[in-house]
């Protein structure tokens, strides 16, 4: 008798971890965003493409992912740009993709970024900057994110720093996180920002760094696949309630991902 009742002892036991693991188990959520369905600016010496709803553009559905607000791919003429402006209470990261773009800000932050660097500005309780194509005749590409902040009215606060290209050569290199003592820019958030460019067939994983943050993945050049779904050039993908992303590199390939909390 004291063997049967240890056995159905037994049997609840298992059935209740199982219950439990299922209960622990996630399934993935997933945002598609095609290149093409982006909201689209051109202003003579600006030619936009919103990922995100921002200025005339606006989609209910596209306000933000998480913690990620905007995110800009911008082709600004040589010579002109966005002048003096206020921000406040945003995290926001410049990445340039080709030319180079000069920074001024009131808070005494002064540089020029290019290609293969990162800006990260802390607007916090708040900032007037301005930036302008480093050219007067070549035009210069770049992505703008804004993420919101982990705490507010932080004292502003402006950073850039060069990247190896060789440092995401079929890896993910991490060019920005919440950590002051690691090799990529640091930012007010839990938020990681890695870039990888692979070669055609290569597979890598990416393990999120956070629990309940999402990914945001954007493609900057080529295709590739992000667990099972295809994506192209400027194409983007947000996934959440996961552990892990397996991206394949249909073709040779360049990708951006942004990791941010989702509440």
């Amino acid at each position: 008798m004291k063997t049967y009742k240890n056995s159905i002892l037994m049997l609840l036991l298992m059935a209740t971890a199982m219950v439990s693991n299922a209960q622990k188990t996630k399934t993935m959520k997933t945002v598609y965003h095609k290149a093409d369905t982006r909201g689209h600016a051109y202003h003579g010496w600006l030619d936009a493409h919103h990922t995100f709803s921002f200025a005339n553009y606006y989609d209910p559905l596209r306000i933000q992912f998480g913690a990620l607000r905007v995110l800009n791919d911008d082709i600004v003429q040589g010579g002109k740009g966005f002048g003096q402006h206020p921000h406040d209470n945003m995290e926001i990261i410049t990445i340039p993709l080709r030319g180079a773009l000069e920074h001024k800000d009131n808070s005494g932050g002064h540089g020029i970024i290019k290609a293969g660097e990162v800006q990260v500005m802390s607007a916090g309780s708040g900032v007037q900057h301005s930036e302008v194509n480093a050219s007067s005749t070549e035009e210069v590409n770049l992505l703008q994110i804004w993420v919101f902040p982990r705490q507010k009215n932080v004292q502003p606060r402006y950073d850039q720093k060069q990247f190896s290209i060789e440092g995401r050569l079929n890896k993910w290199q991490t060019i920005v996180s919440p950590a002051k003592d690691t090799e990529a820019l640091w930012v007010n958030q839990d938020t990681w920002f890695s870039l990888g460019k692979f070669a055609k067939g290569l597979s890598k994983d990416y393990v999120l760094n956070k629990e309940g943050n999402g990914v945001y993945v954007f493609v900057i050049e080529g295709d590739v696949s992000v667990n099972g779904q295809k994506l192209n050039k400027r194409d983007g993908l947000g996934v959440w309630d996961l552990d892990k992303l397996t991206l394949v590199a249909d073709n040779d390939a360049e990708v951006l991902l942004m990791e941010v909390p989702m509440k």
